[in-house]
């Protein structure tokens, strides 16, 4: 690289830097305001419109009772057969009949604290409510701890008797602990034909767990005619034309669409969700509603949660009539191997996106060779050495072609100076001239496109891989969160990704130059790109960009001091090899 280059290089490391500590600096208190007002707008709109609470029928509702809350932990059972112990534990309101937290005993999240899923709630999971997000209550509660059972129940005004079934399954059945089946009965105890109108029953709330958890992962998914549908927590954002700032679209309090056969919803945080899907005949959901809100933390900054339901269509009953809707919950990490066998693409949640089944697979070797190793750092290195092995001898042949582009240069640039008035000429000559000499131009590029899904899938993969969570490395605490080690003018210093720019650019450095100066110049901004990307990730993305990096570094060096390869016209080398070919053929006399 010339000084130019390197010059350019560090002045836009330097530019980032100074932006961000001007940004941080400049807008920081007006976004902090901005935000305190908005709560407090938010506050004195909620308190000058109470919510309605909704029926199951048309009467008239009754005020909410004061919740009182009873815990009932899950059995000892574990998906290991129970050695270690209770995984989670789930806390019931008695008011509204449904969970009020889901505690998964075996995950940590801030300041090591187990994770509570629904913690920062609007509704209960399994909770019956309205389109407003307002929980029926009024429930009475029974439990029987030993076999696994609570039961709520409430008799309506109107003669219908609701009662809720939860229970847990068995330790043999998919998903345990984090499976709960809740059975919803609707009996007709009065003289005359009722109508039970439509209601929803609801996912709880999802929030990120951790300060660096990804806000764009707080999703609502649902499964819409058999195919996977979601928003994020932006959808509800106001929307401006960039720079120009006007607004064309105000902010949006709820998203609700009437769907049918609609089989689950679920909302998600960056490795946790929380399912409810239907289960049984005649079942199927007809309706989703899901909306935002605000969660308070230690920080001053807002962050954002999302809350939803899977809406049920009403039905009639006559006397003495009843009619049940079963669902089954999963409230608990996201684990492909899990979400696969509870069906219906429940696994849709990982937001794997177009790379999936590259996903999938990086996914599977990598908890293989953990099972080997016994840390998940080992086993990405390791997987990363299995990738670049597979793709050595492509990387040879990219090697061979570009040494070949650098000896055919000088007459490149002949050609572009013979024909620089003519880019047209300049082209087809250009060409011409790959095609004698039998050289590819593209042929360099093969092992980056080849790798791009690779990098892709791990980026998809390593941002919801539950197993990756609180894994150590060296001086890195938790793999599945960016690796910083101090803060400067208010940047966080992550020693991994600048490693990975590091190597990125002492590879380039000794990769044989191909193509023109303008295109060797636009490659040198890739280490910019690729710390955009990872700088603020999973600190396991930048562990195998790096690994992959030194493996390309080793290996240049093993290969550079081979022979330089024989540059000549094909119809030459076609002519030598006839030749060739006829000395062997021709008989000893």
């Amino acid at each position: 690289m010339d000084r130019k280059t390197w010059l350019a290089i560090g002045l836009s490391i330097v530019g980032i830097l100074l932006w961000q500590w001007w940004y941080t600096s400049t807008y920081g208190p007006y976004l902090k305001e901005q935000e305190r007002l908005q709560k407090e707008k938010t506050a004195l709109a909620a308190a000058a419109s109470p919510t309605p609470e909704v029926a199951a029928t048309a009467a008239t509702p009754t005020p909410l009772p004061t919740p009182q809350p009873s815990a009932m932990a899950a059995r000892t059972e574990t998906l290991d057969a129970g050695k270690q112990g209770n995984q989670a534990e789930f806390l019931f309101n008695n008011d509204t009949g449904g969970i009020e937290t889901a505690t998964l005993l075996k995950h940590l999240g801030e300041n090591r604290e187990v994770i509570g899923l629904n913690r920062d709630r609007r509704m209960p999971i399994g909770a019956i409510s309205n389109d407003s997000g307002a929980a029926l209550g009024g429930f009475q509660m029974m439990t029987d701890p030993a076999a696994g059972v609570v039961t709520f129940t409430r008799q309506g005004e109107d003669g219908v008797l609701i009662q809720k079934k939860f229970t847990l399954p068995p330790d043999t059945a998919v998903g345990s602990p984090y499976v709960v089946d809740l059975a919803i009965t609707f009996q007709n105890t009065g003289a005359t034909k009722t109508t039970v109108a439509p209601f929803y029953v609801s996912t709880g709330a999802s929030a990120p767990v951790h300060e660096q958890d990804l806000p764009t992962y707080t999703q609502f998914y649902w499964l819409k005619d058999g195919k996977p549908q979601k928003i994020d927590v932006n959808w509800f954002n106001e929307s401006k034309i960039p720079l120009v700032g006007y607004q064309i679209r105000d902010a949006r309090t709820t998203y609700q669409e009437n769907a049918p056969s609609v089989a689950w919803a679920a909302v998600t945080s960056q490795y946790f969700a929380t399912i409810v899907g239907t289960s049984g005949e005649g079942t199927a959901g007809s309706a989703v509603w899901a909306a935002r809100f605000a969660v308070p933390n230690e920080h001053g900054t807002t962050i954002y949660g999302m809350q939803g339901a899977l809406g049920m269509a009403g039905f009639d009953l006559e006397p003495g009539a009843s009619v049940t809707r079963t669902f089954q919950i999963y409230a608990g990490p996201k684990a492909l191997s899990v979400l696969n066998k509870l069906g219906d693409d429940r696994e849709a949640i990982m937001n794997f996106g177009m790379f999936g089944f590259v996903s999938k697979f990086l996914l599977w070797a990598m908890n293989l060779l953990h099972g080997l190793l016994g840390n998940y750092a080992a086993a990405i290195i390791l997987l990363t050495l299995c990738i670049k092995t597979a793709l050595w001898p492509l990387q040879n042949k990219a090697t061979e072609s570009m040494k070949r582009m650098s000896l055919l240069s000088p007459k490149m640039t002949e050609l572009r100076e013979k024909y620089k008035d003519d880019p047209t000429k300049m082209n087809e000559e250009l060409m011409k001239l790959y095609k004698d000499y039998g050289v590819n131009p593209f042929s360099g590029c093969l092992p980056m496109m080849v790798q791009i899904p690779i990098f892709f899938g791990f980026y998809a993969m390593l941002g919801s891989a539950i197993e990756l969570r609180n894994s150590s490395f060296l001086w890195v605490g938790d793999l599945s969160q960016p690796d910083t080690v101090a803060h400067f003018l208010g940047c966080p210093i992550n020693i991994l990704p600048l490693l990975m720019a590091g190597t990125m650019i002492w590879q380039m450095s000794i990769t044989p130059k191909s193509g023109d100066a303008t295109q060797q110049r636009m490659m040198m901004f890739m280490p910019i790109i690729f710390i955009v990307f990872a700088y603020n990730y999973a600190s396991a993305l930048s562990l195998y960009w790096t690994t992959q990096n030194l493996f390309s570094i080793v290996q240049l060096y093993l290969t550079r001091n081979r022979p330089l390869p024989t540059l000549e016209k094909k119809s030459v080398a076609a002519k030598r090899q006839t030749a060739a070919l006829g000395k062997k053929k021709r008989p000893k006399r």
